[in-house]
């Protein structure tokens, strides 16, 4: 049998405006005001020991049945299937399909999963729920429908561009990130699918969203191609007033990279599923920060006001540069936020978090405004996610390529470092080697010292390289580096922007 679809109670039903009775946002946020005006119900759902007790290859080897997806039976250009509930996945969300003026609930049925391996005793999945569901799309090719997005966990949720692989993932909303009273983590409870049309070439998910301090209600636009991008309309409701409320989080992996050396002997020369995080302000200036796999959590932030978009973005391309065959780090994608309406002043947070391991995301980035949500206030935002690989989103005038540490082969004083930063771009390509002024206006900040800096022609790319060397005043605290190439005394180049934590 295929999926079961259970229509809605009158109660639920009765929301509904209008008089064709057609389901939208507004529904979804008049839900999210109610919810943010009583106080926070905590979850009662207790997920059955033998899914508790499930390993991780255990909960991968319970597979929903393709046959059975959502929509395959109309033949729809987007399917969808569910994910099951297991171990960390401990909490079913609601999830209905909307078609027409119609509103229906999607029932749990176990017959549509494949359980492998496991034996699960019937009464452990009885009214059991979803722990999320991915939308399918002939992406890559037409006869084959390709993962497109998915929602699973908290506020989680990814998507792929044509010819990529799962990497970076984005988050309804971040609360309280890296603070010391801990993060708060709102999460996706209930899903409405819009059916698409028969020549759909897009596809509409609405979610309501419920924390603690907040509520919200969500609308996704997904538009697959060779950059699939994603149309966020979120409203947000404040039960409380909340602490630090991050807009757009974006998350990633930095295990080791050209800039930082990995922990022990491996065959890969970097594991990442970003390099760095981009910034383009509403100044024209565009700020490119290597990401870097610190000792201790580090936080920093840029100031902003009305920013153009920011993202964290994996520029390094080449397979060789990984040298993984199951990962394929080099198909990873770039995420890009790109803020619509008026998004004020604020700033752009990059946490970094230690990590033993690539098999933790240690990286998020999420915009902070300075006046965010407050209680009996509606709090509206919008932007566009691009899942990017070709076609990456970067300055029209000259960027970072790579940045490398260490010295070459003269020995430095333990309180020096050298660094390595090759640019290019358009705007630097048809200069010469031996033309006047090209130069790299170098700062160092209060911890450091700029002992040398050079600029000069990069002979294989046709770009620029830089090389710096920096003297570092006190090992306990961090060193600020910012470089941009200069010729006649005007920015060619994105704003190098590099943290070196303390010691």
């Amino acid at each position: 049998m295929l999926l079961r679809l259970k229509t809605f109670g009158v109660a639920l039903l009765a929301f509904v405006p209008g008089a064709a009775g057609a389901f939208g946002i507004a529904d979804v946020e008049a839900r999210a005001k109610d919810l943010a005006s009583k106080p926070y119900v905590r979850p009662t759902f207790s997920l059955p020991r033998e899914l508790k007790d499930l390993s991780y290859d255990e909960v991968r080897d319970i597979r929903f049945q393709p046959s059975r997806a959502l929509w395959r039976k109309e033949a729809l250009p987007f399917e969808v299937q569910f994910f099951h509930l297991g171990r960390f996945f401990d909490l079913p969300v609601r999830i209905h399909e909307v078609a027409g003026n119609q509103v229906r609930e999607v029932a749990f049925d176990a017959a549509d999963f494949n359980y492998g391996k496991n034996t699960i005793p019937p009464q452990a999945t009885k009214g059991l729920g979803f722990a999320g569901f991915r939308v399918h799309y002939p992406l890559n090719a037409p006869k084959y429908k390709d993962e497109l997005i998915v929602f699973l966990g908290a506020s989680y949720f990814r998507a792929l561009g044509k010819g990529q692989r799962y990497g970076a993932s984005a988050r309804g909303l971040a609360v309280d990130t890296a603070e010391q009273g801990g993060e708060e983590f709102p999460r996706f409870e209930e899903f409405w699918l819009e059916r698409p049309a028969k020549n759909a070439r897009e596809v509409t998910i609405y979610a309501l969203l419920s924390s603690p301090r907040l509520t919200g209600a969500y609308r996704f636009v997904v538009r697959p191609g060779t950059s699939t991008v994603t149309d966020v309309q979120a409203r947000l409701y404040a039960r409380q007033t909340p602490g630090k409320v991050g807009i757009a989080p974006i998350t990633t992996m930095f295990f080791y990279g050209e800039n930082q050396r990995g922990p022990s002997e491996d065959f890969r020369p970097e594991v990442h599923d970003s390099d760095g995080l981009s910034i383009a302000s509403s100044t024209g200036e565009w700020i490119w920060r290597p990401l870097g796999n610190p000792r201790r959590l580090l936080v920093t932030s840029f100031e902003l006001t009305q920013p153009r978009g920011y993202g964290i973005m994996q520029r390094d391309r080449e397979f060789r540069s990984y040298e993984d065959l199951e990962a394929r780090y080099e198909l990873r994608p770039s995420i890009w936020v790109e803020p619509v309406g008026d998004w004020g002043a604020g700033r752009v947070e990059l946490v970094q978090i230690p990590t033993r391991d690539e098999t933790n995301d240690n990286i998020v980035a999420y915009w902070v405004p300075r006046d965010g949500p407050k209680p009996g206030k509606p709090f509206p935002v919008a932007y566009k996610l691009s899942w990017q690989r070709d076609g990456e989103t970067r300055p029209s005038s000259a960027w970072v390529t790579q940045t490398r540490r260490g010295h070459g082969f003269q020995a430095l004083a333990d309180d020096v470092m050298q660094f390595t930063v090759d640019f290019e771009g358009p705007a630097i390509a048809k200069l010469e080697e031996d033309e006047d002024g090209l130069e790299a206006d170098f700062t160092a900040g209060p911890n450091g010292q700029a002992l040398e800096v050079v600029t000069h022609k990069h002979a294989v790319t046709g770009g620029w390289r830089m090389t710096a060397k920096v003297k570092r005043l006190d090992k306990d605290k961090p060193v600020e580096l910012r470089a941009v190439l200069k010729h006649a005394g005007q920015p060619v180049s994105e704003t190098w922007s590099h943290i070196v934590p303390p010691q």
